[in-house]
């Protein structure tokens, strides 16, 4: 079964953990110094904030969050049917869990993520790459924070290189 996944940044962590537990009636599933997540069944929603700094506040990204490999293949179909460029990001770490996922920017350049996590992370994660894309779409923009504090270090990038997008230090 799928599950609608809305993303939204927050400058105010605690306050918006507050007002969202009140106005879902439950506490979040993952809480972390910077990120928060709800897993609802009624609505059927992965409903996750962060305050990463650096991101326009409010709406991030949207996504459909899958529970099957077949219905991964199902639901990237569907995007590659959408058009415009998906960016296969295959498997990643992001917002402390592991998981396949792939990318679109729809025709307002609002970022889209289809996904199947397949496990937990200590660290939240990122892409450069997804950050690219979501600069052609015209996309709100990933934190540009130094890789190791947001995601995995790369071995062909040095430790002082942006994660999430902007250009590596002379």
């Amino acid at each position: 079964m799928k599950r609608l996944h809305l993303h939204v940044s927050v400058d105010d962590l605690p306050r918006s953990i507050h007002f969202y537990s009140a106005l879902f009636a439950a506490a979040p599933t993952v809480e972390k110094p910077d990120y928060a997540k709800w897993m609802l069944d009624d609505p059927r929603v992965n409903f996750a904030i962060s305050a990463r700094g650096g991101s326009s506040l409010g709406l991030e990204h949207l996504g459909i969050q899958v529970e099957t490999t077949d219905e991964l293949q199902d639901v990237y179909g569907r995007l590659k049917q959408a058009g415009g460029r998906v960016y296969e990001e295959g498997a990643t770490t992001c917002c402390y869990a592991r998981s396949e996922k792939s990318w679109i920017a729809d025709p307002q350049g609002l970022m889209w993520e289809t996904f199947l996590t397949t496990g937990e992370s200590p660290i939240y994660g990122g892409d450069p790459a997804l950050d690219a894309l979501k600069g052609e779409a015209g996309a709100c923009c990933a934190p540009t924070t130094p890789q190791g504090e947001c995601c995995p270090p790369k071995p062909e990038l040095s430790a002082q290189a942006p994660c999430c997008g902007a250009k590596e230090p002379a």
